[in-house]
């Protein structure tokens, strides 16, 4: 993950964003914002020219759109394991006026200075899919992340404000002593704004993926064990889902 800000982007997201974390002196809740994320389907054979390409052109753009104020972080990071998303690209900012602004600014400049990367990139990855996610809830750790396991969830809609609630009052304290254990570098929660089908995202970040999935068996174990109200209440709600696993 690019970006010169101490924020946890996510993901996602991831994020997030969706998300890996910045080194902090201590572990903090993660403050309101949203983030824009492109989902790219690319040519497998090709998808490292892509990343030279990002480093080499785009990357310069992001990291002055930090520097600027325009946006608070922004990311490129790339699948590991789940479906047909392969490269995953985010800004994030403190309000949505803002990140629609700083969207709008930096395609347009990156247009401009560098098109035929531009074209090169849309020619290897030339599918994508857009999202726009609100920060819900969730913790960063005091030690940056590699590995992030998100899951991306279908609710029930009308309920989905029900699922934030168990998320924030049931779920987050035990993800919390996670982070302080120093299991989780840090975890995110993020609401659908606009996109597809997908209308929560969480994910959860580890030092590498071998220890992030056995943290994430035994923490499924606490969250969802058997007689837990929480756990019943929020699988009713949000009971289908897709994982991925990303290298930050």
């Amino acid at each position: 993950m690019t970006g010169k800000s101490d924020f946890l982007a996510a993901l996602i997201i991831s994020g997030l964003v969706p998300t890996g974390a910045m080194a902090q002196e201590e572990s903090q809740e993660i403050p309101e914002s949203y983030s824009y994320t492109t989902y790219f389907k690319c040519d497998v054979t090709k998808q490292g020219r892509v990343d030279e390409l990002v480093a080499e052109f785009e990357a310069p753009v992001y990291d002055q759109a930090v520097k600027d104020g325009q946006i608070t972080a922004w990311g490129w990071v790339a699948h590991h394991t789940g479906g047909n998303w392969r490269r995953v690209q985010f800004i994030v900012a403190p309000s949505l006026d803002t990140l629609l602004d700083a969207q709008d600014s930096i395609r347009e400049k990156i247009s401009e200075q560098n098109a035929e990367a531009q074209t090169e990139i849309g020619t290897i990855c030339n599918s994508h899919d857009d999202y726009i996610w609100k920060t819900e809830a969730g913790t960063r750790g005091d030690t940056p992340g590699e590995a992030v396991f998100s899951v991306y969830y279908i609710c029930n809609q009308s309920l989905e404000d029900r699922a934030d609630e168990i998320m924030k009052t049931d779920f987050a304290p035990i993800l919390d002593r996670y982070v302080a254990e120093g299991k989780l570098t840090s975890w995110d929660w993020l609401s659908h704004w606009v996109g597809g089908k997908y209308r929560r995202l969480q994910s959860i970040i580890g030092p590498d993926h071998k220890s992030l999935l056995n943290t994430r068996n035994e923490l499924i174990g606490e969250l969802f064990a058997e007689g837990s109200a929480a756990g019943d209440e929020f699988d009713k709600i949000c009971g289908s889902h897709v994982d991925y696993m990303w290298d930050v």
